[in-house]
C-alpha cells in the first residue's frame, strides 16, 4: 500500500499544510481577511506540522526517528486541535461575554513583555468570535480544526507503526 510509506505520508502532510497556509494568505491578500490572533497561532502551528513533516520525508528516518518525528508533529497537531478548539468556543460566545480586543501587534511587540504578548495571543480576543467567511456552513476555525485533528491522526499512526 503506497500510503504507508512513512516519506511519502509525511510529504503529503506537508504539502496539505502548505495549501492551507497558502489559503489563509489568498483570503488576508485577495480577499482582505485579517487574521486574528487565534489564526496567527494556528498559521504557526500548521507551519511546525509542515515543517516537521518535510523534514522527516526529506530524512527518511528508521524506526525510532520516525517516533521522534511523529511525536513532535502530534504536539503540533494537539496545540492546533487547541486553538482551534478555543476559537470555536469563543465564536460560540454570547457578545457580552467576549473578551477586549487587542491592541496592534506591533504597538504590543513596544510596549508589552514577549511572555505577555503571547498569552494574550493565546487566550483570544473579540476578533476571534467573528465569522467572517464560511465554507460549506464551517468557518476557518472548524476547517482548521478538521485538518488538525487529521494531522494528528496520521501522525499518531505514524507514532504506531509496528515497523
Amino acid at each position: 500500500m503506497p500510503l504507508a510509506n512513512p516519506r511519502l505520508l509525511n510529504f503529503l502532510v506537508f504539502l496539505a499544510c502548505a495549501a492551507l497556509l497558502a489559503f489563509g494568505l489568498y483570503l488576508e491578500h485577495a480577499e482582505g481577511l485579517e487574521p486574528c490572533p487565534l489564526c496567527v497561532v494556528q498559521r504557526i502551528e500548521f507551519i511546525g506540522v509542515g515543517l516537521t513533516c518535510l523534514v522527516a520525508a526529506m530524512h527518511g528516518p528508521q524506526r525510532l526517528g520516525r517516533r521522534l518525528y511523529a511525536g513532535l508533529t502530534l504536539l503540533f497537531g494537539a496545540a492546533g486541535i487547541a486553538s482551534a478548539g478555543r476559537q470555536i468556543w469563543l465564536q460560540g460566545l454570547p457578545p457580552d461575554q467576549l473578551p477586549a480586543c487587542l491592541p496592534s501587534l506591533e504597538y504590543m511587540m513596544e510596549a508589552l513583555p514577549f511572555q505577555d504578548i503571547v498569552r494574550l495571543m493565546l487566550h483570544g480576543t473579540a476578533d476571534c468570535a467573528e465569522v467572517t467567511w464560511t465554507l460549506l456552513g464551517l468557518s476557518i476555525p472548524e476547517w482548521s480544526l478538521l485538518a488538525f485533528v487529521g494531522f494528528a491522526a496520521v501522525a499518531l499512526l505514524q507514532l504506531l507503526r509496528r515497523d
